[in-house]
């Protein structure tokens, strides 16, 4: 009981990533990726996914009370948005040389375009 899963595919977002929301609660938002939770798929959008968490006083919270953050979003819900159109779009990857040195490099399947 209480075991994560691992899953065998390649997770294509990373953190700095600009992601669109594409099911869920907060469908249709758009932020930047602040953390990648690798071992349960999940990914923290900021400004995506708001929850209230009720806290107790401590030294960054003096007062306590109830604090909005986000919440992981599962990595299936989310989109890279193409830097070219601004549109959603899916992630591959190709190998470039650069300086004879052969180099793995991301690029965003509609536009065709190198991501990073």
């Amino acid at each position: 009981m209480g075991q994560t899963k691992t899953s065998t595919h390649k997770i294509k977002i990373r953190t700095g990533d600009l992601v669109t929301v594409i099911s869920g609660n907060s469908k249709g938002a758009q932020g930047k990726v602040l953390q990648v939770l690798v071992a349960e798929n999940r990914a923290i959008v900021e400004g995506v996914n708001i929850v209230k968490k009720h806290t107790k006083p401590n030294a960054a919270n003096p007062n306590g009370g109830i604090v909005e953050k986000e919440a992981a979003i599962h990595i299936s819900n989310l989109a890279f948005l193409d830097p070219k159109s601004g549109k959603p779009t899916r992630i591959g990857r190709k190998v470039k040389e650069v300086d004879g040195k052969k180099k793995v490099v991301r690029i965003a399947k509609k536009s065709g375009e190198e991501i990073d």
